[in-house]
């Protein structure tokens, strides 16, 4: 396979290019506080943060109540898809993987609808289906792509496509089912809907996120190494199965927590990944926080558009990354990515 070699990095570089990503997120935050249905000024955000502006005024109510949760929960589950696109693009090292494509977020959906159908809570029970059905479909990919001499990137890919399409029939089977009053409101979250966000999950989401974030970078070297090739990784000692093993289980715990909160959101993991690989190359020590930060200001940018764009009415948030989503898929297919392994 044919890489550039991996330059050596510094510290300093990887804190100050996420300083940079950092502020670029916020500046993006307040730009989404400001845009909507209804006209905010931005004295009056900072009123409503300064706590100059009453409580019960319009304005602090949409910012508090409807706006930050939802761009909260937004930067999160990009933050996660995105976070899970490096990893399994690094594990797979094939540019064409992400959770989407690969089935997770659906056997994720499917465990969610799963676990409503079932009247489970959506505090413990949801978010545990959810989980389980990512974990099921990782091991169904794994398991049915995988051949004697390692795990063929073209054959997990589309494993992945067949598991995506048999879980959504199943979804759709669900929802064919369910009564006309719920049926509206699953077919919005089934494309992605974060119009439901509130604090609750966020407290839940969040540290999660964060802990798999910390987990996931502890094994960045790990991922370079395998990204340049198994052989190499086991000439350095790398135990390539444990490694894999750990990266697979705790992305599948953070797509399937995101999922079973956002629904089905595609091509997040696609998009963003490949971009910062682009721009700072394949260092999972640098794309790692890069490309996540990178997820999260995508899909508040997209989530902003999906409630603005036909405002008075929204999108589901899904279709505004499958429309951008969709043309990067196929110049990927095109392209092949040139600094990776064509098995």
């Amino acid at each position: 396979m044919n890489m550039t070699p991996i330059r050596p990095l510094s510290a300093g570089k990887v804190i100050t290019i996420s300083a940079l990503m950092c502020a670029c997120l916020f500046l993006v935050v307040l730009l989404s506080l400001l845009l909507g249905t209804a006209e905010i000024s931005f004295d009056r955000l900072v009123g409503a943060f300064s706590g100059s502006l009453p409580a019960a005024d319009p304005s602090a109510l949409i910012i508090f109540k409807i706006r930050l949760p939802r761009i909260i929960l937004a930067g999160l589950v990009g933050f996660s898809l995105s976070l899970g696109g490096v990893v399994f693009q690094a594990l797979l090292r094939n540019p064409l993987a992400d959770p989407f494509i690969l089935g997770i977020s659906s056997g994720s959906a499917l465990g969610a609808i799963m676990g409503i159908v079932l009247g489970f809570s959506f505090a413990v029970g949801v978010p545990f289906m959810s989980f389980a059905g990512a974990l099921l479909t990782i091991y169904l990919v794994v398991a049915l792509g995988t051949r004697k001499m390692g795990m063929e990137s073209s054959t997990i890919l589309l494993t992945g496509v067949i598991l995506n399409a048999f879980f959504t029939a199943i979804i759709m089977f669900f929802i064919s089912t369910a009564s006309s009053s719920r049926l509206y409101t699953m077919l919005f979250w089934l494309f992605g809907d974060l119009s439901q966000s509130h604090y609750g999950p966020l407290a839940i989401i969040a540290p999660v996120v964060v802990a798999a974030s910390i987990v996931l970078y502890g094994f960045s070297k790990h991922l370079n190494i395998i990204t340049a090739g198994e052989e190499s990784a086991v000439q350095l000692g790398v135990e390539i199965k444990k490694a894999k093993m750990a990266c697979l289980l705790v992305v599948s715990l953070i797509i399937g927590l995101v999922v079973s909160f956002s629904g089905l959101i595609g091509f997040v993991g696609l998009i963003v990944p490949h971009l910062a690989r682009m721009a700072f190359g394949s260092d999972h020590r640098m794309l790692i926080p890069v490309g996540s930060l990178g997820g999260a200001i995508f899909l508040i940018v997209a989530d902003t558009l999906a409630r603005t764009v036909i405002s008075p009415s929204e999108l589901p948030v899904g279709v505004i990354t499958a429309f951008l989503g969709a043309p990067f898929f196929i110049y990927l297919l095109m392209k092949r990515g040139s600094q990776w392994s064509r098995s």
